[in-house]
């Protein structure tokens, strides 16, 4: 059944992503952060539902904050997530939405590409040392602001089983604007297992990709939201990525390397 069902997911996406660039073309430019990160969750929603990915919240989420990814009269929030594949995106916003950091690369992606760029997501240039500094100015104009902001720290995707080092060089503006981060776990299974159908690993290519998620049938993504960590007491952006690192790597009971790479660049090489 999952088979038959799969053309017509792929169909389905097709359609969403085409509303949801009409929407941030016509919309957004009119709405203030909260309505737009409103707008992206339901958006959000609807694509994991059509894709057959159940979203599975964990931790302590507040209404307000799960609803518009701001909180009234507070700083914003940096997420640290692990990252496995280019719908993470898409399965965090469902939970709580927010400004992604990505590879450049990925505004050029067909159709997903406009929309992202559409819906606020900030590219880093990798290899690019000024690149990074003004994307943490950026970064930190937007925590100022109250927004949450999501980094994948390993630069680049797995397929779940590990955990790769985190770079910290995009942690800097938690520090500067003195809000918290916020380590966040994925996880995918299937029917209660891990699985790796999701994975964006190696040479894959985003159509197989997409194939194997809407074709694998009781796929979950579960959205961890650990103990934030406090700037305070996490004075240095390498104190943070070790700290962010360790609890996510226990989360997930996965095999984690304890070094934390000081310098390379923080983008995804996959989403």
């Amino acid at each position: 059944m999952r088979f038959v069902l799969a053309p017509l997911r792929l169909i389905g996406m097709l359609v969403l992503l085409l509303v949801g660039l009409l929407i941030a073309a016509s919309v957004f430019p009119w709405r203030t952060p909260a309505g737009r990160n409103r707008i992206m969750r339901r958006w959000s929603r609807a694509l994991m539902f059509n894709c057959g990915v159940r979203v599975k919240v964990v931790g302590d989420l507040p209404d307000e904050l799960a609803a518009t990814g701001m909180r009234a009269g507070e700083r914003g929030r940096l997420l640290l997530i692990n990252h496995i594949s280019w719908i993470d995106i898409f399965g965090v916003a469902a939970a709580l939405p927010a400004r992604f950091v990505a590879k450049s690369e990925i505004g050029r992606w067909p159709l997903m590409g406009s929309l992202v760029t559409m819906s606020g997501t900030l590219y880093i240039e990798r290899g690019r040392r000024h690149a990074v500094s003004a994307l943490n100015k950026r970064v930190r104009e937007l925590l100022e602001a109250g927004e949450s902001v999501v980094v994948f720290p390993e630069g680049t995707t797995t397929d779940g089983a590990v955990l790769l080092p985190f770079h910290s060089n995009l942690v800097a503006p938690a520090i500067e604007s003195g809000c918290d981060a916020w380590p966040v776990a994925l996880r995918y299974t299937q029917r209660g297992s891990p699985s790796t159908a999701a994975a964006f690993i190696g040479d894959m290519t985003l159509v197989t990709s997409m194939w194997n998620i809407v074709s694998a049938g009781g796929l979950q993504i579960e959205v961890a939201f650990l103990e934030p960590l406090s700037t305070a007491e996490h004075p240095t952006r390498h104190l943070i990525a070790q700290a962010a690192h360790t609890a996510i790597g226990r989360h997930l009971g996965v095999a984690a390397s304890a070094q934390v790479p000081l310098e390379q660049p923080a983008a995804s090489a996959n989403a």
